[in-house]
Formats: C-alpha cells, sequence, structure tokens
C-alpha cells in the first residue's frame, strides 16, 4: 500500500465553506463552541463538538454526544451543505496568517505505515482521549478531524502543489481569528500519480500534532480488518486523513511555562540558585528568547535573561531540547515539579498569547514566576522522531491550526 493516496473528499458545497469552518474540536471547551456555534447552524463545531446541541452539563463521551454527531452529519449531507467527491483527489491546502503561508497536500494517510513507525510519532497518547476519538469515527462513520503532518521537503511535490494552486480556488474561507483557509482540488491523473510515487519515495512523515487522532484510526482500523473476513487493505478504514505540509513551511510558535510558587523560597533564594546552572542578566523589558539554551523568567515584576550553562547541554535529541533544560535544571530540582504532565502547579502557555500573557498571570498573584522559552524547531521534533524518542509534555505549539470542516475522509 502506497504511504498516502488520493480519496473522495467529504467537504463544504461551493460557497458554504465560510458557515461550515470550524476550529480543531480540542482547542475550545463546551461553552466555548457554544457559543462560536451560536446562530451558525452549519458550524462543524455541530458535528465535532455535539454536546453544544445538548442540555447544558451533558457528559461530552456520553453515548448521545456521539449519536448527535452523526444525527448532524446526515442533517447537513441532507441540506446539501456537505458533499462529497465523485472521484478520489488531493487538495492542496493553504493557510495563511499575516504574513506567513504555508501550502500543504490533503490525503489519505496509510494506517499500516503509522504501525511501522515511518510515520513517526513525538508523544505519548492517553487512553481515554483515544477513546474518545474511536468512539466519534465509529459513530460518524468517518474521520473529521485531520491529522498535521511534515514531510521533509522535496522541491518536486512543493512545485506541484504550488502549481495546483493557480486556477481559483474550491474553497475559501477566513476563521474568526483572522487565518485564511483555501481549498485546491488536484483532479488530473497525471498529478495525482506523481505526488503519489513522490512520497511513497520518502523515508518517512512525522506528526505534528494529532497523535490521538492517529492513534484511534489505528485502532478503529484493527477492529475493522479483524471483523472483516473479505479484508484486502484496499478498504478506506486503512487510511487515516492527514494534511502534509513540507517541514520547512511549518511554523512553531514558544510554548510557555508559568508556575504557582516558589516551592518555598524567597525570590532572592530563589534566584541565587538559578544561578548555578544559569548565567542571570536583569532585563529591561521582556525577553524573548533569541535562540536555543536562552530564556526568559519574570519574578516580581521584573523581567530577567536566562542563559544555561553550555557544558550542561548534552548530545541527546530530548535532553537538549529547551523544554527539557529548563525541566531539568530548574523546574524540577528547584521548584520541585517533577511531573509536568500531572503537577497542579506548573501551567502552559501558547505563545500566540504573547509574553503579556505571562506578564498578568505573574501579576495577578495567580502565579509566581513565568518563563519564556525559545520555539521548538522542526528538525529537533524530526530528530526525537527518528530516534523513536518522545518529547516533554506542551514542547510544540504548531500555528496556524487547521480547520475541521475543509475535507472529511469517510471509511464506509
Amino acid at each position: 500500500m502506497p504511504l498516502i493516496r488520493p480519496f473522495p473528499a467529504l467537504r463544504p458545497a461551493p460557497g458554504r465553506a465560510q458557515e461550515v469552518i470550524a476550529p480543531p474540536y480540542d482547542v475550545l471547551d463546551t461553552e466555548e463552541a457554544r457559543a462560536l456555534a451560536k446562530d451558525r447552524p452549519w458550524s462543524f463545531l455541530h458535528i465535532s463538538k455535539p454536546e453544544i446541541d445538548l442540555p447544558a452539563g451533558t457528559d461530552p463521551h456520553a453515548p448521545e454526544v456521539y449519536a448527535k454527531a452523526a444525527e448532524n452529519l446526515e442533517r447537513m449531507l441532507d441540506a446539501g451543505v456537505l458533499r462529497q467527491d465523485e472521484t478520489a483527489c488531493y487538495y492542496a491546502y493553504r493557510l495563511s496568517m499575516g504574513e506567513h503561508v504555508q501550502t500543504g497536500i490533503v490525503a489519505a494517510a496509510s494506517v499500516a505505515d503509522y504501525d511501522l513507525n515511518r510515520i513517526r510519532k513525538h508523544e505519548f497518547t492517553r487512553p481515554d482521549k483515544e477513546d474518545d476519538r474511536v468512539r466519534q469515527i465509529t459513530a460518524l462513520h468517518a474521520q473529521t478531524g485531520p491529522v498535521l503532518l511534515a514531510y521533509p521537503h522535496v522541491p518536486e511535490v512543493d512545485n506541484l502543489l504550488a502549481a495546483a494552486t493557480q486556477h481559483q480556488p474550491d474553497a475559501d474561507a477566513t476563521s474568526e481569528t483572522g487565518v485564511r483557509h483555501t481549498l485546491w482540488v488536484i483532479r488530473e491523473a497525471e498529478s495525482i500519480d506523481r505526488l503519489t510515487a513522490l512520497f511513497d519515495a520518502m523515508p518517512a512523515l512525522y506528526i505534528a500534532d494529532g497523535h490521538h487522532r492517529s492513534a484511534a484510526a489505528s485502532r478503529v482500523a484493527a477492529a475493522r480488518r479483524a471483523a472483516n473476513p473479505q479484508h484486502t487493505g484496499e478498504e478506506a478504514y486503512n487510511y487515516f486523513l492527514a494534511v502534509i505540509f513540507p517541514d520547512h513551511q511549518m511554523k512553531i510558535l514558544d510554548y510557555n511555562r508559568v508556575i504557582r510558587d516558589l516551592n518555598g523560597l524567597s525570590e532572592e533564594d530563589f534566584l541565587r540558585r538559578v544561578q548555578a546552572c544559569f548565567t542571570v542578566e536583569a532585563a529591561d523589558g521582556p525577553v524573548r528568547p533569541a535562540q536555543p539554551g536562552q530564556f526568559g523568567l519574570y519574578l516580581g515584576g521584573r523581567w530577567h535573561r536566562l542563559r544555561i550553562h553550555p557544558g550542561l547541554v548534552p548530545a541527546d535529541p530530548v535532553e537538549r531540547l529547551d523544554v527539557s533544560l529548563l525541566q531539568n535544571h530548574l523546574i524540577a530540582p528547584i521548584l520541585g515539579i517533577t511531573d509536568p504532565r500531572r503537577d497542579k502547579r506548573i501551567d502552559f502557555v501558547g505563545g500566540i498569547r504573547g509574553l503579556g500573557e505571562l506578564e498578568r498571570r505573574v501579576d495577578s498573584g495567580e502565579m509566581a514566576v513565568a518563563f519564556s522559552l525559545h520555539p521548538t524547531h522542526m528538525e529537533h521534533l524530526m530528530a526525537v522522531a527518528d530516534a523513536g524518542r518522545v518529547m516533554p509534555p506542551k514542547s510544540t505549539w504548531f500555528e496556524p491550526k487547521l480547520a475541521d470542516g475543509m475535507a472529511s475522509h469517510l471509511i464506509d
């Protein structure tokens, strides 16, 4: 089976994309989704967050929630808001956020290659989150949340996608955050065959975001394979919905840390202990680290610039990450937070919120100290995945985000 293949996408009917697209299901809580979908009957949130159409307080993982998702999908199909393409296609997908533009391909990616780690992971998954996606896929008989993948860029792929975007787009919509989502259908057999061959020659693809969605697709495929005595490997359930961008176009923002207290230390004692592993300099304004190994520290209304002592940076692909250096040499030994996945004293702030959000959290008294980090680089993520390792929690914040609803993959 090829690494990727074309598929007949379920997508908004012509002129309906603006009514349909929605943020990814996992970036909104129920009340945020309810507010965003108000007076928007065709918002994809009615499928991805269907508890908004049930009484307040409904458990988002209750059986009636997944049934409501299926009902809402059927309603949008009956109304002609969503339509499935008649033939298998690829799709060029462009994200535009301010000056940043990235163009990738919407495709069905091989579950078998995911299982063999040719589609490589860098995060642990949580069983409860996997279970939720399995139930959603099973109820809808479709994958509606795309997995964000990266490919080590190949100029010919980039050129084919660029050529596909030279005519009028088949869908064009702008999200509530100002991100433009543009889609072009690639129907030409020659282009499809060439793209399939070019991707099949790649040694690996890399999951950027969507570990739970890809893991759930693998579980659904295994269950259907076991239940199908006529299984051939060609069935739609053997592939999962993916949007794949060249690695050099992808944008990772900083993922910053705020801590509730100083673990019983005074500000002076805390800063003195920090100096064992970092140089500490007062800064005259917010610190946005310019390179790996540098950190900003906001404490007591003042910013400081930290630099890790060079001899403490190892060669190991995980331990050399800035998130690891800060955790291993400051947050764990000084602030006593050894399990950042579960410790309630630490919180994480995506760089899209800006350094002002760090100041606000500390100045309000909610948090005692904040750290700004340099963004993780794509080559570091890929090195971790190539080594079969996992990154620490909250290592990457990708922007811009994909939209739910631009394309879905039916598996029956």
